[in-house]
């Protein structure tokens, strides 16, 4: 048995050598990513797993179906960038790894949301230019505030669990209720309800077509003044455009964003300089000492990353072998 892993990292290697090692299986790495000039390397391969933000085109999926290759696994949670039709097509099955470490994004979330509490971007800008006032930047407290969560899947609910620690109230939206927090009485029926409520809105929702841009300017019309948002999730779950104008207007008072709408080609790059950077918007949101950005760094941890390698080793391995696997995604 062969496996070909395309877009390694260098920090994910020793977790897919030990892997290999262990399994007696062996693996191909290339730092590459899979697309049209590279998937010929895919050839004599009976796996591939793989980790990318591009698309996973029909062509690139039709020629790992010509080489015979039906087992795909993703080292990440998001399947909406797979060409569904080519999938079903070519009978190729997927998996992702779906909870490579919920903690690592809760946590980045709430150490985002405490630093917009706390000021600490004002206060670091402030004493570089040799100002240690503390007026006006006076700080809010978590534990007199209501976060409202939106989705309430293992990262939401880590994200709970850690609210929680801080004394805060939490309500909750999501289509399908937790049989625990449901006897807690904490979910609302609506996202209307939810904005009404919510000093603080966490975003864990998956991207889908009804979720794209929940957050658009009728949902923030709905949203407390002065409301704080948080997004580790999709960054097509906020429209940006609306997201400025409600900085503007004052109505979100802070936001932490770790994913951006238009991050593929953006994220994960050195542009060398920040007037480089090529989209305006983000460069705006960048620029403002209420908005934090982080390059889509909430997943980014050591036990994230061999987790997300050797979960999806081992799921393509039971591909091949078996058919199938825990973690194989229905399209």
């Amino acid at each position: 048995m062969k496996i070909i892993a395309y877009g390694m990292r260098d920090d994910e290697m020793p977790y897919l050598k030990q892997w290999s090692k262990d399994n007696g299986i062996e693996v191909k790495a290339i730092p590459d990513l899979l697309d049209d000039s590279t998937v010929d390397q895919a050839k004599g391969y009976d796996g591939a797993v793989v980790y990318q933000q591009k698309p996973y085109t029909a062509s690139v999926l039709d020629k790992l179906a010509s080489f015979g290759i039906k087992s795909l696994s993703l080292r990440n949670v998001g399947v909406d960038n797979i060409d569904a039709d080519a999938i079903k097509r070519n009978g190729i099955k997927v998996t992702n790894v779906p909870a490579y470490s919920p903690n690592a994004i809760a946590e980045l979330t709430a150490t985002q949301l405490m630093r917009l509490l706390r000021k600490t971007n004002t206060f670091d800008r402030k004493i570089a230019h040799g100002d240690l006032r503390w007026a006006p930047d006076i700080a809010d407290e978590l534990d007199q505030m209501t976060v409202g969560v939106i989705a309430t899947g293992r990262i939401g609910r880590k994200a709970i669990n850690i609210y929680r620690g801080f004394g805060a109230k939490i309500v909750a939206y999501d289509i399908y209720h937790n049989p625990e927090l449901e006897k807690e009485g904490i979910y609302v029926d609506t996202l209307d309800e939810l904005y009404a409520q919510a000093d603080v809105i966490s975003l864990h929702s998956p991207a889908t077509k009804e979720n794209e841009h929940m957050l658009d300017d009728d949902a923030f019309s709905k949203m407390k003044d002065g409301v704080f948002i948080l997004n580790p999730a999709r960054g097509a779950l906020i429209d940006t455009d609306a997201l400025i104008r409600a900085l503007d207007s004052g109505k979100v008072a802070g936001a932490a964003l770790d994913v951006y709408e238009n991050e593929v080609g953006i994220f994960n790059t050195d542009f060398g300089s920040f007037d480089a950077i090529p989209d305006e918007r983000l460069k705006n949101l960048i620029k403002r000492e209420n908005v934090l950005v982080t390059p889509h760094i909430a997943f980014y941890t050591k036990t994230a990353a061999k987790n997300m390698t050797q979960f999806a080793l081992t799921s393509n391995v039971n591909l091949i072998t078996k058919g199938t696997d825990e973690s194989e995604v229905k399209f």
